[in-house]
């Protein structure tokens, strides 16, 4: 056992792991944070996604003490940011979150492509969001959604 700092969605914690103990287990038992998933356990649907310092990694293949001293964002953290917030309306908007379970990651990682990229086309969009599944199907909608989130990230007053 052992005690690490790390900061999730803007909050610094302390927290008591084992060596071998995932982040994403560290998330929901232990820091109580439900809108990361827990699904396939080997990094295959990608609804586990996580901003650790920023990039997206997948928190079911990540061991917690690699986040130690790091920044964790969820997307509960994501929505103190005007542009997340914008684009997680337009998931509504565009009916992109049939059951939900898959629209936590798809706002983490849409969120970390358009930051990157606001200008990104629907095909290169495509193989960005391809690392999180949707077990309902709703790739289109969720596809316009971003898409059409895109203007505010363009927007440099947001």
């Amino acid at each position: 056992m052992r005690t690490i700092a790390i900061t999730v969605n803007g909050i610094s914690r302390e927290v008591t792991i084992e060596e071998n103990e995932l982040l994403l287990n560290v998330l929901r038992d232990k820091l109580g944070v439900t809108s990361v998933k827990a699904a396939c356990w080997r990094g295959e649907c990608g609804l586990c996604t996580v901003l650790l310092n920023g990039l997206p990694v997948k928190s079911c293949m990540t061991l917690a003490v690699e986040a130690e001293g790091k920044e964790v964002v969820t997307a509960e953290g994501l929505y103190t940011d005007e542009r997340a917030r914008k684009l997680q309306e337009s998931f509504v908007e565009h009916g992109a979150m049939q059951c939900g379970f898959c629209t936590p990651a798809f706002v983490v990682t849409s969120h970390y492509v358009l930051s990157k990229n606001p200008e990104i086309d629907g095909d290169d969009l495509k193989k960005e969001l391809s690392g999180v599944i949707c077990r309902c199907g709703t790739y289109y909608q969720i596809y316009d959604a971003v898409m059409d989130a895109r203007k505010h990230y363009r927007d440099k007053n947001i």
